[in-house]
C-alpha cells in the first residue's frame, strides 16, 4: 500500500484530529526597541483612523519607560509620540500666547519631563491603554502650558537666583519631605559637572524655561540650544538613577 494512502487511512480511523502547525509568537517583553518602535507607528495609524487595535507595543514602550526607566525607551517614547503632542500643542486654545512666550521644541521636551517626572514620583503609575497613556501625556503638555503663561503673569514677582544662594550651594535645609528643596538636594546629589548643577537648580529648583534661563544667565548660557542639550543630559543621567532618587525621596 502507498505510504500517503496507509497514513490517511489510518488517521480516519482514529477520532485524533490532524495537527495544526503551531506558529511562534515574540512576547512584546522579548522585542527589541527599534521592533517595538516601528509596530507602534503602526498602532498609532490605526488609533488616529479609529481602528480598533492591540495596544501592546505602544504600552510595552511606556512600561520600559515609566516602570523600568530604561533611558533608551524615553528616547523611544520620545520619537513615538512628541508628533502627537505637537498635534496637540498646535490645536491648544492658548496655543497663541503660548507661542509668544517659549519655542515649540521646549513645551514638548517638558510635557515628556512631567510624565517622567511623574513616574518618579508614582512608582505604582502604569497604563491599561493608549488612550490613558496619551491622556495623561496630553495633560503634563496642557499643564507645562497653563504653568508657563501663569509665570509670565506673574514674572516681575519672581526674584532671579544668585549663584551664592543657600540651596545651590548644598546647604542642608530643614523642609517638609515633599517640599521642592528636598527634591532639589537629592538631584544636585547626582550631579558633578558645575554647569549641569547650575542648568538643574534653576530648571528643576527655579522652575524656569530654557528661554528664561538664557535671558537671565546669558553669560552662563549664550543660547536656547545649548540648555537643551545640557537638559538632555540631565534628564538621562536621572532616569539611569532612577531607582536611588526614589530610595532617597521615600526616606525623606
Amino acid at each position: 500500500m502507498d505510504v500517503s494512502v496507509e497514513y490517511a487511512t489510518a488517521l480516519a480511523a482514529t477520532d485524533s484530529p490532524v495537527p495544526t502547525p503551531v506558529c511562534y509568537v515574540q512576547p512584546v517583553s522579548a522585542m527589541s526597541l527599534d521592533e517595538l518602535a516601528q509596530h507602534c507607528k503602526e498602532e498609532m495609524r490605526n488609533y488616529c483612523q479609529g481602528k480598533v487595535g492591540d495596544d501592546c507595543y505602544a504600552l510595552e514602550i511606556f512600561r520600559r519607560a515609566m516602570r523600568l526607566h530604561d533611558a533608551q525607551a524615553w528616547d523611544v517614547l520620545h520619537q513615538c509620540f512628541s508628533g502627537m503632542v505637537c498635534t496637540w500643542l498646535r490645536r491648544h486654545s492658548k496655543r497663541e500666547r503660548a507661542y509668544a512666550l517659549d519655542s515649540e521644541e521646549n513645551y514638548i521636551a517638558q510635557a515628556f519631563t512631567r510624565l517622567w517626572q511623574a513616574s518618579m514620583n508614582n512608582t505604582e503609575l502604569k497604563f491599561t491603554s493608549v488612550a490613558a497613556a496619551l491622556n495623561y501625556l496630553r495633560a503634563s503638555l496642557n499643564g507645562a502650558i497653563m504653568d508657563t503663561l501663569r509665570s509670565y503673569t506673574h514674572a516681575n514677582e519672581v526674584p532671579l537666583p544668585e549663584d551664592n544662594d543657600t540651596l545651590y550651594n548644598g546647604e542642608p535645609v530643614t523642609e517638609e519631605p515633599e517640599d521642592p528643596n528636598e527634591v532639589w538636594n537629592v538631584v544636585r546629589s547626582l550631579l558633578s559637572d558645575p554647569r549641569e548643577i547650575r542648568l538643574a537648580y534653576l530648571y528643576f529648583h527655579c522652575g524656569l524655561k530654557a528661554r528664561e534661563i538664557v535671558h537671565f544667565c546669558p553669560l552662563e548660557f549664550a543660547e536656547v540650544q545649548e540648555v537643551y542639550r545640557l537638559r538632555h543630559n540631565i534628564f538621562k543621567r536621572l532616569t539611569r538613577n532612577a531607582a536611588q532618587i526614589r530610595w532617597r525621596l521615600s526616606c525623606l
